[in-house]
């Protein structure tokens, strides 16, 4: 190669802290995505580098400065729903090992209502 000329640079630049790429989802569709990963307990730097939503919206969600309410409500329901999932799955274990997964499973979902 000739050292007069200047190579293409073919690595890709660093996104900034917490993006992984750019958001290409709604403003409501966001809403549902931060409310739902929050139900799983994912951290707000985790859902901005999945999905590469703006970490200070997240963070605005769940600290009830941006539409509080509804927010609220949509974790709840996302709660509910991994609530059943994680009751669903623990079907395949057996007896007594099933039976204090379930009370666990139902007691995390209790301690979670009370947020």
């Amino acid at each position: 190669m000739s050292k007069d000329l200047p190579q293409a640079d073919s690595r890709t630049p660093s996104p900034p802290f917490g993006y992984s790429r750019a958001c290409t989802h709604s403003r409501e569709q966001q809403l549902h995505i931060v409310a739902e990963y929050h139900a799983h307990k994912i951290r707000p730097s985790r859902i901005a580098f999945r999905v590469g939503i703006d970490i200070a919206f997240i963070e605005e969600l769940i600290a009830g400065e941006t539409e509080p309410d509804r927010f609220a409500q949509l974790v709840q329901h996302y709660r509910r729903g991994r609530y059943q999932q994680r009751l669903t799955a623990s079907g395949r274990r057996r007896g007594v090992a099933r039976y204090e997964l379930q009370q666990r499973i139902e007691r995390e979902f209790k301690q979670e209502q009370e947020y």
